[in-house]
């Protein structure tokens, strides 16, 4: 099977106030289809390493591939292009424009990345909604809808640009236990049925023990 992303040698130092070496030798593959979660305490370096794996933070030592083409070392640029296209991210706070409509929010990003006709973008935004039942909220202020249905809507936004990965920071850390479970048969779906890898950083262990692995961190390492 195909790997999406690979890491080799991670390693991550903070240089003030002191040297600290927060990340430390990371190794790891995320195959396509692939749903993997990251577990550990806080502060063992979880969120830093999903900064460096969605091209934000290039400050690091070793090697970062997706869809086995190098990443570091690319300019910014064309990074932003490739996290744009590939790379979809669902926070734990959906970041959603609250003036906009909900269709307008899920079309935004493949109107920054430029490549089809807004028709287009319009006909494949009402699509992500169809398949996450909520394309009869199209046209309500994102600020109009439910907590539930906000964080679908920011998974909808994700998949706009049919990403090669999706990428979560405890998306469901801010849900009730109804539509944290909702969210997880969402990304179940998407990598069952779309063939979509998924790596989410999660503290909720009934949500990373019904993923396909768990990668479990700690002080920097990854443990197993």
């Amino acid at each position: 099977m195909s790997v999406v992303l690979e890491t080799k040698h991670i390693n991550k130092y903070f240089r003030k106030p002191v040297l600290f070496h927060v990340l430390k030798d990371v190794n790891f593959q995320i195959k396509k289809g692939e749903f993997a979660s990251i577990m550990g305490k806080s502060g063992c370096g979880k969120s830093t390493l999903l900064y460096i794996l969605s091209t934000m933070d290039t400050d690091y030592e070793g090697e970062l591939f997706l869809n086995n083409q190098l990443i570091t070392g690319q300019d910014r640029k064309h990074l932003s292009y490739l996290r744009n296209k590939h790379i979809g991210f669902v926070f734990q706070f959906h970041y959603l424009l609250s003036e906009f409509s909900v269709l307008e929010n899920v079309m935004l990003p493949a109107k920054k990345l430029g490549e089809k006709s807004f028709q287009e973008i319009e006909h494949d935004a009402i699509e992500k909604l169809k398949m996450l039942n909520i394309e009869h909220l199209a046209k309500k202020r994102a600020s109009r809808v439910s907590g539930g249905e906000k964080q679908r809507v920011a998974i909808a936004r994700a998949l706009i640009n049919n990403p090669s990965i999706i990428m979560g920071d405890e998306p469901t850390g801010n849900l009730d236990s109804y539509n944290a479970e909702n969210v997880f048969n969402i990304f179940k779906q998407l990598s069952e049925e779309k063939g979509l890898s998924l790596l989410v950083v999660t503290h909720d262990k009934d949500f990373a023990n019904k993923t396909d692995r768990i990668i479990e961190m700690g002080d920097g390492r990854i443990i197993v």
